[in-house]
């Protein structure tokens, strides 16, 4: 039987795709996060992980570590975008998040100033966000 303390350790050492990917069903929040910090983990597991749910905290990390991830791609890009606007628009504060995103390339920099627009950007989000475009500019 498997304890939790091995699932991370798991997520953090493996490289192996599927057995990565099965780790992302289990029920977690710090093997989600692991999950997204491995350099491993494929693009469709990133995906699954970006509608993972626990709490504000964790979800808000889990974005963040998912927004950075090297390996993530235009859908994964997506799905974090529109978990982060669902956030924001029920007034959580995933700022990490949205400020990663901005410095990604592949997802338009007009797309994610809407995020500044929603109920749960600051204005010191809205500042950073500036910034953050400005330097991809």
């Amino acid at each position: 039987m498997h304890t939790p303390a091995d699932h991370l350790e798991l997520a953090r050492i493996e490289s192996d795709g599927s057995v990565l990917h099965r780790l992302a069903h289990c029920p977690y929040p710090f093997v989600w996060q692991a999950l997204a910090a491995n350099p491993h983990t494929e693009p469709g597991t990133l995906t699954e992980l970006s509608a993972a749910r626990d709490s504000a905290w964790n979800d808000n990390r889990l974005l963040c570590l998912l927004a950075g991830h090297p390996r993530a791609d235009n859908a994964v890009l997506r799905a974090v975008h529109a978990a982060v606007a669902a956030k924001l628009a029920e007034g959580e504060r995933p700022y990490a998040a949205v400020l990663t995103l901005a410095g990604r390339t592949e997802i338009e920099a007009e797309e994610v100033r809407r995020l500044g627009a929603l109920r749960g950007a600051s204005s010191r989000l809205r500042s950073g966000l500036d910034r953050r475009l400005g330097i991809r500019d």
